[in-house]
């Protein structure tokens, strides 16, 4: 009688299945039809897709990458340009460099020359001046030694 009792007052697993049986059928069939229409407009979809929107999708992107190629081109040209006119322009003004560097050498070169010529002038110069100033001392010796003698 216990064990009766028990199960009827707190064993609820044969209700309980039950109510789990008519809720799981109730939740297949309305799912079902429901995941039914889902998977064919999913097919539709996928249909659609790929007949008429990925060749447009394709042709488009197609398209736009033969543009986009083509402006890369044309801006790798221009880049190229450029790069060329820069490259002209510095070794233009490498030898321009290189030209007034020689010319400066050159005018060093002549004004040392020009400087050794007035250096050797000044120094002759010098020497004809110490050459004065000796006989001109040594007369003055001379008559000096003229004058101490009386």
């Amino acid at each position: 009688d216990v064990g009766e009792i028990y199960s009827r007052l707190l064993d609820h697993r044969p209700v309980i299945q039950g109510e789990i049986r008519y809720f799981v059928k109730e939740f297949e069939e309305k799912r079902g039809l429901r995941e039914l229409r889902v998977l064919e407009n999913l097919k539709n979809t996928i249909f659609e897709t790929n007949e008429h929107i990925l060749p447009k999708c394709e042709q488009a992107m197609h398209d736009n990458l033969n543009e986009a190629f083509n402006r890369l081109q044309a801006a790798n040209d221009m880049i190229h340009r450029l790069q060329e006119r820069e490259h002209e322009e510095m070794k233009l003004q490498a030898d321009k460099l290189m030209a007034r560097e020689e010319e400066c050498v050159a005018h060093w070169e002549e004004l040392m020359k020009e400087q050794r010529n007035k250096q050797a002038e000044v120094d002759e110069e010098h020497r004809k001046a110490m050459e004065r100033l000796k006989e001109q001392y040594s007369e003055m010796e001379k008559e000096l030694a003229k004058y101490v003698s009386f």
